[in-house]
């Protein structure tokens, strides 16, 4: 009896595990140690790897003068350019400051609603929102940063607050927010700065509290960090942050960070790679990493002086978009809204091309993983991804180009008896043959198509299923 009464007993410790072991995920089973080792050590959310596509959105005080870029304060102020300069001699009085464009970041056409309706249909499946860039405005009612915030001054709104509810009204899309960890001209930075970083008084009454209070009133889906190329790690107390944030934060098992904590991180430590601003290293990387990209050549933020020429076409956009996810990256695509809160057409009719775009061949992208080539042996603008599938391994080409004759080689699979081969969003299966003066590689036939049954204007995507290899 005292045998079976202990039998059961462990059955029902068994089964209490296993209950545990399901309701809760194992990132949440682990502590992690404000150490490198440890804190690289977690595992990245799926979530993430799956999305492939994000938008970001370059928004702030910034917006208003909204010439040469994000940087205008710094280019204006701190490193002078000559044109900056010029402008603001030419069109504002002696005596204007930077902190006299606050009132006319107005936001009065802000509908966040319609942002939303705009991402969803560009087939992203996450934003990054700026709170608070270099300049120390937070477009957060911020606790920390006083008349100095979208809610004191200018919109006299939670910007942040307020998308952050329309994407979880609306959407599935995740919510990211950028954090700057410097500012240009804070005073509290600029003594830390003249110490040498041997004090953090800045960061202990500023840049820190500001991180928890985004944490905890928005619970993001990603903290992305920006700004810590000034000093180590140590002075940013970042490794102290991301242990709270993967062990005790509301977000804990679902958050993600990138690697922007200090001059000792970047490309090397945190939760994925993004190295430098447009990084497209254009191969397979060992790690997760992020195209971090604009739309405006030149700019993140809006730029009123911006002509067509300045910004991507959809074949670029759709190439960078095959490029990066073949090397196994995600890409984050920015658009740079106005001071008063439009998301204007040329960033519009973008965003909308990309989600026709990924309409016909967004199974080609999303939750893909890269194959054993990134792009092809022979054929020029060919890359690849791939898929499991019931009878194995789905390959992916992307022709950025039509073929420009009825057959297409491709050097990099190698078919087989069963191979079978299709293109996105076109019926008829897409016949093939082994090459006969190639050692290796397929032929793909390519037929007539009709003009009205052409699947989609940019970029084709040819699947292949049951190739040897």
């Amino acid at each position: 009896m005292a045998a079976h009464k202990d039998q059961s007993r462990k059955l029902t410790v068994l089964i209490c595990i296993i209950v545990l072991y399901f309701q809760f995920p194992v990132a949440s089973l682990v502590h992690y140690e404000p150490t490198w080792d440890s804190l690289d050590s977690r595992p990245l959310p799926s979530w993430y790897d799956e999305a492939k596509i994000g938008i970001f959105i370059h928004w702030g005080v910034f917006s208003v003068p909204s010439f040469a870029s994000e940087w205008f304060w710094w280019y204006w102020k701190g490193q002078p350019l000559q044109k900056v300069v010029e402008y603001m001699k030419n069109n504002y009085p002696p005596d204007f400051t930077y902190a006299d464009f606050a009132p006319k970041f107005t936001a009065e056409f802000y509908n966040p609603d319609q942002w939303v309706d705009l991402f969803n249909a560009s087939g992203a499946r996450y934003i990054v929102l700026i709170t608070k860039h270099h300049e120390g405005f937070t477009n957060w009612p911020s606790n920390h940063s006083f008349n100095w915030n979208a809610m004191d001054v200018g919109p006299k709104m939670d910007l942040v607050g307020m998308l952050a509810n329309s994407i979880r009204k609306r959407t599935n899309i995740k919510l990211g927010l950028y954090h700057s960890l410097f500012e240009w001209f804070n005073p509290l930075f600029l003594q830390d700065q003249a110490n040498k970083f041997a004090t953090n008084y800045f960061v202990t009454s500023k840049t820190m509290p500001e991180l928890y209070e985004l944490v905890n009133t928005y619970k993001p889906d990603i903290i992305w960090s920006d700004g810590g190329d000034g000093a180590l790690d140590t002075y940013w107390n970042s490794k102290e942050f991301l242990a709270w944030l993967y062990n005790d934060s509301p977000v804990k098992d679902t958050v993600v960070t990138n690697d922007r904590w200090g001059t000792n991180c970047g490309c090397k430590h945190g939760g994925y790679l993004t190295c430098k601003d447009r990084y497209n290293p254009g191969k397979l990387q060992q790690r997760k990493w992020e195209n971090a990209m604009t739309l405006d050549r030149s700019s993140w933020g809006y730029r009123r002086e911006a002509t067509l020429n300045d910004f991507l076409t959809i074949e670029e956009l759709i190439t960078l978009i095959v490029e990066t996810v073949s090397c196994g990256g995600n890409i984050l695509i920015n658009v740079g809204p106005t001071k008063d809160g439009r998301i204007t057409p040329i960033y519009e009719e973008r965003l909308r091309q990309m989600g026709q775009w990924l309409k016909v061949n967004g199974e080609a992208i999303y939750k893909t993983k890269p194959w054993t080539s990134q792009n092809d042996t022979v054929a020029p603008n060919v890359w690849y991804t791939s898929k499991k599938s019931e009878t194995g391994t789905r390959v992916y080409a992307f022709v950025l180009k039509w073929p420009e004759t009825d057959i297409l080689y491709l050097g990099s699979p190698s078919p087989s008896s069963l191979t079978r081969v299709t293109l996105l969003g076109y019926p008829s299966p897409i016949p093939w043959r082994i090459p006969a003066s190639q050692p290796s590689g397929i032929e793909l036939l390519i037929p007539v198509i009709s003009v009205n049954a052409i699947p989609c204007q940019w970029a084709w995507v040819f699947t292949m299923e049951n190739l040897a290899n």
